[in-house]
């Protein structure tokens, strides 16, 4: 997967935003407000993915290319390298599985299930 891709997919994800709040080469993209995925748009060699803690400790286990990831919390986030092995439909399986579990997180509940069941309805890219 290169950048382009990646940001491509990241914006076809429903009520996606797309920022650079920690400095000018780290793009983030959030959805509510809240972080799904970042990446450095100058080195380009890992995705930064929210992760249940259980399945991210499943994930490094299982694959090289997936660590903690190194500027956010380790047990809720990975790094997933884009230069590896790994297929482009995992690495998008991932950053899509870090937009629904932060979607599922965001408060108050009335509007987390209105944004689920509308996300039903439209679809989510694969």
């Amino acid at each position: 997967m290169d950048l382009l891709t990646f940001r491509d997919y990241c914006l076809s994800l429903p009520l996606t935003q797309e920022t650079t709040p920690f400095d000018d080469t780290t793009l983030v993209y959030k959805v509510e407000g809240r972080i799904y995925a970042a990446a450095n748009m100058i080195d380009f060699n890992r995705i930064a993915v929210k992760c249940d803690p259980d399945k991210a400790l499943l994930l490094r286990e299982e694959y090289p290319e997936i660590c903690a990831a190194w500027h956010f919390n380790k047990r809720h986030w990975n790094d997933v390298y884009v230069n590896g092995d790994l297929p482009e439909a995992f690495i998008r399986l991932q950053i899509r599985n870090s937009y629904l579990l932060v979607l599922q997180q965001v408060a108050p509940k009335a509007r987390r299930e209105e944004l689920l069941h509308w996300i039903k309805q439209i679809g989510i890219p694969e």
